[in-house]
């Protein structure tokens, strides 16, 4: 009996870390370097296609008690983003390339772990072994193909998208400031800031730049999480100033007072020399953004060293077809792990690896399988993925409605009853903890 686990992503290398971590070897097998998918640019694991941002860090926010129930499993991809860590605020943000050379290192380097590196293009495994699909959504088309056969039902997809990547030394900061919203914490994010004039233009230009055909685009089958900037702005004039150009609570110091609308941009790398432009998810064709992305106060003579591009996602209908172990009703010898199961985002696809993991070790070791408990944001995760009732699966990120509530809640504010939510949650994870 083999333990097979296909891709190596944020998902793929947390259930590979969780199965090695309980002496369980491990086959990984990942098509990179032979073969890329239309968003991957290195050969590394746990490369991040996106944003550099794992969101919010505290715990009266979903995703930050999802990283905190995370470091008390033991999770790689948290350790790792801990460790590389680069200034975002209350977010935790990571230096990409650091943090997926870490990551690399630890799977590809630990004795437990065979690396075969093939595009894995049927699921004809021996019944006797078990298989987790980690293969995220920019899954092959081969593989695709496998799976739809393996399920007997269409994939259900989306589309995501990226922001661009500048060169820190290539921006004017003569125009450019850094400064936290209401002062709170470290001055993380550059700022730039638009007059009136300056923002209806950019708005203007932004709304009528062309975009690059993408297919299926026009039919809206776009994550709101991740709406491309342009998309937005077709909105209505003022849609960007109360998202991610609003400009409440950030004073330039150069005049004392807010600006009309400011773009923000984050670093993207430990040494300070990369940022990217939060929000600015894009379709955009190239020449486009360099030209109208160049209007933002302090961007005119940036340097792009990646544009934004948008992508095709892909997830299965897994309320249908998974249980809360994320095991295959139909054989329970598969699993599925990641944003291909509809969980949204960096963290979530690798808190889904991490429980993956953990039950596979504990199938292979004949023990009981663990259920988390639902008012964890692990196990509200798994039963939101596995809820048969929910008839119409959209992706997911984490989020406190989809934990049961508190008994008393009704007086208490959003931030006290969310830390209520977030140690109620830990409190469960660390009474389940001591029982194993």
């Amino acid at each position: 009996m083999n333990i097979h686990v296909i891709g190596a992503g944020l998902a793929g290398c947390e259930a590979v870390w969780q199965l090695i971590s309980r002496q369980v070897p491990v086959i990984l097998h990942e098509m990179r370097p032979l073969k890329h998918s239309s968003a991957h640019k290195t050969d590394l694991f746990g490369e991040l296609v996106c944003s550099n941002s794992l969101r919010a860090n505290n715990i009266e926010n979903a995703v930050g008690l999802l990283k905190e129930e995370m470091r008390l499993l033991d999770s790689l991809i948290i350790s790792m983003a801990d460790k590389y860590q680069v200034p975002a605020g209350g977010a935790l943000a990571v230096d990409r390339e650091g943090f997926a050379k870490a990551i690399t290192c630890a799977i590809k380097n630990h004795p437990l772990v065979t690396l075969v590196e093939e595009e894995v293009s049927t699921l004809n495994f021996p019944p006797e072994d078990y298989v987790i699909i980690s293969t995220g959504p920019l899954t092959s088309e081969a593989l695709s193909a496998a799976i739809k056969d393996l399920v007997h039902t269409d994939y259900f997809h989306f589309f995501d998208a990226a922001a661009p990547i500048l060169e820190a030394d290539t921006l004017n900061y003569d125009k450019v400031y850094k400064a936290s919203r209401y002062n709170k914490g470290e001055a993380a994010y550059l700022n730039c800031p638009f007059t009136e004039s300056e923002y209806k233009h950019f708005w203007q230009e932004l709304c009528n730049a062309e975009v690059a055909h993408v297919e299926d685009f026009e039919k809206g089958m776009v994550f709101e999480g991740c709406m491309p900037i342009e998309e937005m702005a077709k909105r209505g004039e003022d849609t960007m100033r109360f998202g991610p150009l609003k400009p409440v609570g950030l004073v330039d110091p150069r005049t004392g007072s807010e600006a009309y609308a400011v773009a923000q941009l984050r670093q993207d790398d430990g040494a300070g020399t990369l940022y990217n432009i939060v929000g600015f998810q894009t379709h955009l064709k190239w020449p486009e953004q360099k030209r109208v992305f160049g209007l933002i106060p302090g961007l005119e003579k940036a340097e792009f060293v990646r544009y934004g591009v948008m992508h095709k996602n892909s997830y299965i209908n897994s309320p249908m077809l998974l249980n809360k172990y994320f095991a295959l009703k139909s054989n329970p010898h598969i699993f599925f792990a990641g944003q291909v199961t509809g969980v949204e985002g960096y963290v979530e696809s690798a808190a889904s690896g991490l429980m993956v993991g953990i039950n596979v070790a504990r199938v292979v070791q004949e023990k009981e399988l663990i259920a988390f408990p639902e008012v964890t944001a692990h196990g509200a995760l798994a039963k939101y993925i596995s809820n048969p009732q929910v008839k119409d699966l959209q992706p997911m990120n984490v989020n406190f409605g989809i934990i049961p509530p508190l008994e008393q809640h009704k007086r208490m504010k959003k931030k006290e009853k969310n830390a209520a939510l977030a140690q109620r949650g830990l409190d469960a994870l660390k009474e389940l903890l001591n029982t194993l």
